[in-house]
């Protein structure tokens, strides 16, 4: 009985915890656009706040990397989960429904078979699990814990009740005698059924197909009035049944088990991840579980991409370019160069997205990744200028990356997109050295994506990358991010390409 959640281990304390507001990062490495296609069309469980809740130690994502894996290798167990979902979906429709009644019969009706729903979905998912192999912690004592509450007082008296209840309502019979406008209910004493013999009499006016004159009658949720008259004389007839039934209402009126309830829910968060995930194995792209630590910043990740483009791309029948990286020893941050266009963004995003999804216990993009467990990711990517603080586009940004570095600690993950290209090369060389050195005192693991060569070389902590392209034809990019010294041209073609005065922007405007 020692279970009470199937997303955070004991030491996690998550459920107390849940972040409501996506991180401020969400939207700098297209984050919300993956958690938006993973929770669609589950949105009544509401399961977005466990994405914007990173876990607090390696033991918790490995706790949820068990169960990821007992869902993968066990088909039988996601189709027991996804019957139980339905059940309970269907339990609380029910519910939903009886708000809508306004007879008391038929409300309690309605709430005795959310009720029964409720007990045979839980039996039957105890014996569909009794017969998986499961690994995890977290189900096996989930299914510990089902089996010990399927079994109590508790349990099984409000199980045999509603039962009982059923059968007997189930065994009433009575006569409705309608005379003119009104009607009569009297007890079923035997009489003989004439429904036969009425269908036998008219069967020689059979015809073949006809036109159909029948009127179309609108559809009504729940009883009419004479419908609840009925069922209220029923009720007098007899009162053990249906004074019981009333009775079993009232007092069980609280009888969802919190932690039962807790795990349909939580449970969702497996389910539509793994959902998400199977829409890329499909497409031949791979997720793994990276290996996590605490400690070790020596990281590397295997024909990793970006999940949010990926998704745009295999609905597009578009190529997925897949990157590698590793950082080890005393390197920490990635300086990456290049021309326009060529992937550096997208390099700083998969960095980032590999992080944060590693943080919350998820497979991430890629064959293979050792990663580091950061306590926040701060991300800082251009943005324009706004009009409601009335600060310059270079004021702002140093407003923004200050509340960075103040906040940063050596285990955060810092990315930092093209700074600075506001004001002038030798404004953004000085801004961004004291920058970059700051980032090399607090030791954070990060992605410095710039056009400035000179950053590359400023400390042993930084790793010089750089996007590369076709070298018959410079105009073409391969989207490849690599290990190589910078080689001065990016932020040449920058400028060129900022004063309209590449040679195909000379083409242009000549023959024009």
């Amino acid at each position: 009985m020692s279970f009470w959640s199937i997303l955070f281990s004991g030491e996690e304390g998550g459920v107390g915890r849940l972040v409501g507001e996506a991180p401020d990062c969400f939207v700098d490495l297209n984050l919300d656009q993956i958690v938006n296609a993973i929770t669609e069309g589950k949105e009544d469980y509401d399961l977005k706040p466990y994405f914007f809740t990173p876990l607090q130690s390696s033991d918790g994502i490995a706790y949820r990397h068990e169960i990821f894996r007992d869902f993968e290798e066990n088909g039988a167990l996601r189709s027991a989960i996804d019957a139980f979902a339905a059940n309970l979906r269907k339990m609380r429709e029910t519910l939903k429904s009886r708000e809508k009644l306004n007879y008391q019969q038929e409300k309690e009706s309605y709430f005795l078979d959310a009720i029964l729903q409720y007990c045979r979905s839980l039996c039957s998912l105890e014996r569909q699990l009794a017969s998986a192999t499961l690994r995890s912690r977290g189900l096996l004592a989930f299914f510990e814990y089902l089996k010990t509450y399927i079994a109590s007082p508790n349990f099984t008296s409000l199980f045999a009740e509603a039962s009982k209840l059923e059968s007997d309502l189930g065994a009433i019979r009575y006569n409705v005698l309608i005379k003119g406008l009104s009607f009569r209910v009297c007890p079923y004493s035997a009489e003989p059924d004439y429904s036969l013999d009425v269908e036998k009499t008219f069967a020689k006016f059979r015809q073949g197909a006809v036109k159909s004159y029948l009127a179309k009658m609108p559809e009504y949720t729940g009883m009419n009035h004479i419908e609840a008259k009925i069922a209220e004389f029923v009720a007098r007839l007899h009162p053990e049944v249906f004074g019981g039934l009333s009775k079993f209402c009232t007092e069980r009126s609280n009888y969802l088990d919190a932690v039962i309830g807790r795990f349909d829910r939580e449970v969702q968060f497996y389910c539509a991840y793994l959902d998400y995930k199977s829409f890329f194995h499909k497409a031949g792209l791979t997720l793994c579980y990276p290996s996590i630590s605490d400690t070790d910043k020596s990281i590397y990740s295997d024909k990793s991409f970006d999940l949010a483009l990926a998704h745009k791309l295999v609905q597009e029948n578009a190529q997925i370019v897949c990157n590698d990286f590793f950082l080890q020893g005393k390197e920490r941050v990635f300086v990456v160069t290049g021309p326009n266009q060529g992937g550096k963004t997208t390099f700083a995003r998969v960095f980032g997205q590999l992080h944060y999804l590693a943080s919350i216990g998820c497979p991430v993009a890629g064959q293979r990744a050792k990663l580091f467990r950061c306590d926040r990711v701060f991300t800082h990517f251009e943005r324009e200028e706004s009009v409601v603080n009335l600060r310059g586009k270079l004021e702002d940004d140093l407003i923004r990356i200050h509340a960075i570095l103040e906040q940063a600690t050596s285990g955060s993950i810092v990315i930092m997109n093209e700074i600075f290209t506001s004001t002038t090369l030798r404004d953004a060389i000085f801004l961004g050295k004291r920058v970059l050195e700051r980032l090399d005192r607090l030791d954070v693991l990060g992605v410095f994506v710039t056009f400035i060569d000179e950053f590359t070389t400023l400390s042993e902590k930084m790793v010089s990358v750089a996007s590369t392209i076709v070298p018959r034809n410079p105009a073409l990019r391969t989207f490849k991010i690599v290990r190589k010294p910078a080689d001065g041209l990016a932020y040449a073609l920058a400028i060129a390409e900022k004063h309209r005065v590449t040679y195909r922007q000379l083409k242009e405007r000549l023959a024009s």
